[in-house]
């Protein structure tokens, strides 16, 4: 039975439940469609730093207020910032699902920015730079996502730079709040042992500040493709390939993801256990596919090292050149087998629930029952993932690789690889 419920407040806030009976805590958040593709350039990172800045203290309450609070009932709060969104959640205990709701509300809605906090904030986020950075198999996403949206927010990096982090001014973090937090750009969620009109009633005097609506101002994704390479000393080279992917809304967005698995989701992958188990080439090889409302990317990361990287980039490329020439209905059988097992393990955690439910209304407006998920997903042939795969590589791909490249393909070879 579907128990979930969805009500708009007046102001435009979507609040949207998922209770489940069997628990005894509850997990609330509010996701914002704020995040990096919103930036202008000149303050790249405001999304994140203002994730940071939302837990520094508000008109009734310090940060150590908001720590101590938390702490006192034993639940955690947290947030992320993403390029399409900005999400601010807690996990409590069902008696104290009132109070997530006050502190997230006030946070979201009374937030000082206070100067001394921020200088510090923005030392703790440079930081933070400089670790990813450091951490190559991590640094070398942004750089990816640089290279496939050159010129536009969407390949903007979450972190922002150093620079441009140490410019921010209270005032340019405020304005942005004040632009993009509006009640029509919310959704507040929640699942767990939680009642559905208990949270509305006092979600309508908890957000009553937020300004009702606020137009996003979203630049089309525009994938181009292309080539980044940092010789650096290491002791792999790490290297993603992509291409273009698909949308939420693609037809063949649930083929993205079965085909992700069957390339290089699991042990028994064909990446996996060609480059890995066959050839002894790397430790760690996947594959992945991410999506927006209005594009996407499908790639593969490897780590490898010097010499071994000039076998490895060949073999990727033939393995991604093999699925579209067929795949084996037994290796279909095991994607969708895992995809489906991660969807349903994912329905036991409140926090899992409550981000999926918000991500839905986000994102297609309605709530997506199990069902219909699943569904689609068995649905999924050998005959459509071989056709998705020539769908996607048939673009110009994605390159980047950083650490010692002495013996790492140019693009142009790499590129034409993919045309055999």
């Amino acid at each position: 039975m579907n128990t979930i419920r969805e009500t708009v407040l007046s102001s435009g806030l979507k609040v949207v439940t998922d209770p489940m009976d069997t628990v005894e805590t509850v997990s609330v958040g509010v996701w914002v469609e704020a995040g990096t593709r919103h930036e202008p350039a000149e303050i790249n990172g405001v999304s994140h730093l203002l994730e940071h800045m939302a837990f520094k203290g508000t008109e009734r309450r310090s940060a150590q207020d908001i720590a101590e609070e938390m702490d006192s009932c034993g639940g955690h709060l947290n947030a992320y910032t993403a390029r399409d969104h900005t999400a601010y959640y807690a996990k409590v205990l069902k008696e104290d699902a009132g109070l997530a709701l006050d502190i997230i509300s006030d946070i979201l809605q009374h937030s000082v920015l206070d100067s001394e906090e921020l200088a510090r904030e923005q030392a703790v986020v440079v930081q933070e730079i400089s670790q990813a950075i450091d951490t190559p198999d991590d640094i070398i996403f942004d750089h990816f996502q640089a290279v496939a949206y050159p010129d536009q927010p969407l390949g903007c990096a979450v972190l922002g730079t150093e620079a441009l982090v140490r410019s921010m001014s209270r005032d340019s973090v405020l304005g942005y709040m004040r632009d993009h937090y509006s009640a029509s750009r919310m959704v507040l969620s929640a699942s767990g042992r939680i009642d559905h009109d208990t949270l509305v009633a006092a979600a309508e005097t908890a957000f009553a500040g937020l300004p009702p609506h606020l137009e996003a101002t979203t630049q089309p994704a525009r994938y181009r493709g292309g080539d980044f390479r940092e010789d650096r000393d290491l002791e792999q080279v790490h290297v993603v390939l992509g291409f273009d992917g698909v949308a939420y809304d693609d037809p063949d967005y649930y083929c993205a993801s079965v085909l992700s698995t069957l390339l290089g989701g699991g042990m028994s992958s064909r990446l996996f256990q060609e480059v890995r188990e066959k050839r002894g080439l790397v430790y760690s090889i996947y594959s992945f596919a991410s999506s927006y409302a209005d594009g996407g990317l499908f790639g593969v990361y490897a780590g490898t090292g010097e010499d071994e990287v000039a076998e490895l980039i060949p073999v990727m490329c033939d393995e991604i050149v093999k699925v579209g020439g067929g795949v084996r209905e037994a290796e279909v059988h095991r994607a969708r087998a895992q995809l489906k097992a991660s969807i349903l393990m994912s329905l036991e955690s409140t926090t899992s629930r409550c981000e999926q439910l918000a991500r839905q209304i986000a994102v297609y407006g309605r709530p997506l029952p199990v069902a219909e998920v699943v569904a689609k997903v068995e649905a999924i042939t050998a005959e459509d993932c071989a056709r998705v795969a020539r769908r996607l590589f048939a673009g110009s791909p994605t390159f980047a690789a950083i650490g010692p490249l002495a013996n790492v393909e140019d693009y142009d070879r790499v590129a034409a690889r993919l045309k055999n």
